[in-house]
């Protein structure tokens, strides 16, 4: 039984979901027809190691309208200001001390869109460097067809043996809980965001409440997808004009990256991590043990659904250029992320919280 109803959830995964798998779509280099003031609003706590050459690439936007920098330096104490350096449309912002409630980027993108007077707003994070064609591109979407917002996974980096191994699967499990073409579409009421890359129209933030309306939000790309999407159109892409330069050298800074708020996107419940672990044990797991210990039927079974899911994986390994035989080791892949989620949940439950940049948030909650 087992087996027939991984492989049914398979069936569904590949067929009928979003086409999450094929990892589209990408957003193309493109000229704009109109050319809206933009104001860049760049949060940053700590990145003394990027934030030189984030701003660099950022001035050297080939947009051929007017466009500010707005980096808010979020008490940082290794001098990332200094770092960031000067420009005539660059404004750097000294931050204010976190209020209650507030998560800390959204308190820094908060304070950076009060400075801001632009019609579009860019909230990119301060490990991502930029195409010069990239502002460009992302205001022709914004334009054609019409959207409230813009955003595009950006590419992340995948150079150490455990970036390898587990980046490529991040991408491609986000992807399945959002599948892009599904919150493309303005009939679906699926909404996601990736926050490396968010476009938006300051008209459409400021109808929503503006970045207070989502200030204790951890995950606060999607939060803010989801309060968006009701005024209109969004778009969710994969970007090929982006990159994160934000290293993550052994298994444990991954794990890290996960735990940090993967129990936040279960909404500390108890019963969605079960449920969560059931279905994870289901779709990966299954599989494998029909495949190994299964016989007749169920060995078929396990072996099909086994087959779509390695299938599944093959384009985002593609999109990072790796070889297309980690797709086999999927099930292993995923069982390190499920264990990152239950240590997120054990955090959590012994008073640790969610951790990042030196602050905690919701410890013992």
């Amino acid at each position: 039984m087992l087996a027939l109803l991984a492989f049914l959830v398979w069936l569904y995964l590949f067929f009928a979901h979003g086409d999450f798998w094929k990892s589209q779509p990408e957003l193309p280099p493109a000229t704009p027809w109109e050319l809206p003031d933009v104001d860049i609003v760049i949060p940053a706590r700590d990145e003394a190691a990027t934030i030189g050459p984030v701003i660099a690439s950022l001035l050297a936007q080939d947009y051929a309208g007017t466009f500010r920098i707005v980096l808010v330096d979020d008490n940082s104490t290794d001098g990332t200001a200094a770092i960031a350096g000067t420009a005539p449309n660059l404004l750097v912002i000294s931050g204010q001390p976190l209020p209650s409630g507030w998560s800390g980027k959204l308190w820094a993108l908060s304070q950076g869109t009060a400075a801001s007077r632009a019609p579009v707003l860019l909230f990119s994070d301060a490990d991502v460097v930029h195409d010069p064609r990239h502002l460009s591109s992302l205001i022709a979407r914004l334009l054609q067809p019409r959207a409230e917002m813009v955003s595009e996974m950006v590419r992340l980096n995948c150079t150490s043996t455990a970036e390898r191994a587990l980046v490529p699967a991040f991408v491609y499990f986000f992807q399945m809980l959002y599948p892009f073409a599904k919150v493309n579409d303005p009939l679906s009421a699926v909404a996601a965001a990736a926050g490396g890359t968010v476009l938006i129209r300051r008209e459409a933030l400021n109808r929503i409440g503006g970045i207070e309306a989502i200030k204790d939000a951890l995950i606060d790309d999607v939060a803010l997808a989801q309060t968006v999407k009701p005024l209109g159109p969004i778009y969710l892409g994969h970007s090929g004009l982006a990159t994160s330069i934000r290293r993550y050298p052994g298994f444990a800074d991954v794990w890290r990256m996960i735990s940090r708020s993967a129990f936040t996107q279960l909404r500390h419940s108890t019963l969605l991590l079960t449920l969560t672990i059931v279905g994870l044990v289901l779709i990966w797991l299954v599989p494998v043990w029909e495949m190994l210990f299964g016989h007749g039927w169920r060995l078929v079974l396990g072996l099909a659904a086994f087959v779509l899911a390695a299938i599944s994986y093959m384009p985002t390994l593609a999109r990072y250029r790796q070889n297309r035989s980690l797709s086999l080791a999927l099930p292993l892949i995923a069982l390190f992320y499920m264990a990152a989620t239950l240590g997120s949940a054990l955090g959590h439950w012994f008073g640790r919280g969610t951790s990042w940049k030196n602050r905690a948030y919701g410890a013992g909650q």
